[in-house]
């Protein structure tokens, strides 16, 4: 099976969740169900996603999931989150989504992030590097946003001892609360700057998607940006100033 073929059964999947979420469906499915193995309380949602994309994908190799774990057999291994962003999902933020990452021989090959709440979808495999928005069915390229006014701080609440430092630089910031859609959009930010404990499930597809921009990545910091002279600020803040 091709790559190519991974990424078709991996948007067919995601057309059936996005259906799912955008339906009249059963309110239990916002409520709590355990603590998945990502370390996150899972919701109905979670799960229901979960099962989803493993009927789908289970054929391309075992599936490592935020939800369950390692999920079946095979040679290669889906890293998925199901939804990226449960809490925006239950606040009716539309900023949520899915991220899959289909690895061989423990290197990511096809990186798929998508927003399950506007349809659109990041998708790098093979050569392609394109948008799919699953209402309209339709691709298009992604290309740098030069103009750029903020990045993306995720998990800043937790770092505000470094967020005078980024205003000094006049580094504007949000910080929406969906790690995996956030990578997947450094393209069209200024940035993406992560601090904190950092979890496959959520990185391993949105790296890949934003590869060709500067990147600096460890156990605990994400520094991502299209833009060398930004790169070099964020940095000299956050690795020369520990």
């Amino acid at each position: 099976m091709n790559n190519r073929a991974f990424a078709q059964a991996c948007i067919e999947a995601s057309h059936e969740l996005y259906d799912l979420l955008h339906s009249e469906h059963d309110k239990s499915l916002y409520e709590e169900v355990s603590i998945g193995a990502g370390g996150d309380m899972s919701i109905g949602f979670d799960m229901q996603a979960e099962a989803i994309y493993i009927k789908a994908l289970s054929s391309f190799g075992k599936i490592d999931s935020e939800e369950s774990g390692l999920v079946g057999k095979g040679e290669n291994t889906i890293v998925i989150d199901p939804i990226d962003g449960s809490d925006n999902l239950k606040s009716r933020f539309p900023y949520y989504g899915a991220s899959i990452a289909y690895q061989v021989k423990g290197e990511t090959v096809v990186g798929i992030v998508c927003n399950l709440a506007n349809g659109d979808c990041h998708i790098r495999c093979d050569d392609d590097f394109y948008m799919y928005n699953m209402l309209t069915k339709q691709r298009s390229r992604i290309i740098k946003n030069l103009y750029a006014k903020v990045g993306i701080f995720e998990k800043a609440l937790l770092n505000v001892d470094k967020i005078n430092a980024l205003r000094e630089k006049n580094l504007k910031f949000r910080s929406p609360g969906a790690v995996a859609l956030s990578i997947a959009n450094a393209h069209y930010v200024k940035y993406v700057l992560f601090l904190g404990t950092i979890r496959r499930y959520d990185v391993e597809a949105a790296l890949y998607i934003s590869k060709d921009l500067y990147h600096y990545v460890d156990d605990n910091i994400i520094i991502i940006s299209q833009f060398e002279d930004v790169f070099n600020d964020l940095t000299e803040i956050f690795l020369t100033q520990r």
